[in-house]
């Protein structure tokens, strides 16, 4: 593993109606089977592992995510791009209001066996 920080951090801006500014800290270089975490102040962990044929991008999703109290839910914007994106259990509220801001239509959560098995099924009659 190879943490390369960027003195200062690159900014850019963000969002449609509502602007943000993001800064880009660095690049983590690591090799296969490697794995970084990512802590919040309240306790959650965000697991990133690199394999030789790519990434997994999260811990399983109605397991060890879950566990870390993060919440996996796809989402799309406005111009059609789809994102996983991982919502701490508790800030719900504003996440909400971030979908409204940006805005984002949520095409599912996907933080239970329930609604994984569901969509699993409903794959598998398009076969």
């Amino acid at each position: 593993m190879k943490f390369e920080p960027k003195i200062p951090p690159r900014e850019f801006e963000v969002g449609y109606d509502v602007k943000g500014t993001i800064r880009d800290c660095g690049a983590m270089r690591l090799d296969a089977d490697e794995q970084v975490t990512f802590l919040t102040e309240n306790g959650g962990e965000y697991d990133l592992t690199r394999k030789d044929w790519g990434f997994y991008a999260t811990p399983s999703l109605n397991g060890r995510l879950a566990g870390f109290n993060l919440r996996a839910v796809l989402v799309k914007n406005r111009v059609n791009r789809f994102f996983v994106l991982l919502v701490e259990r508790g800030k719900e509220e504003a996440f909400d209001r971030y979908v409204r801001q940006e805005p984002l239509t949520i095409v599912t959560w996907l933080d239970s066996l329930e609604t994984l098995q569901a969509l699993e099924a409903a794959l598998e009659c398009g076969r």
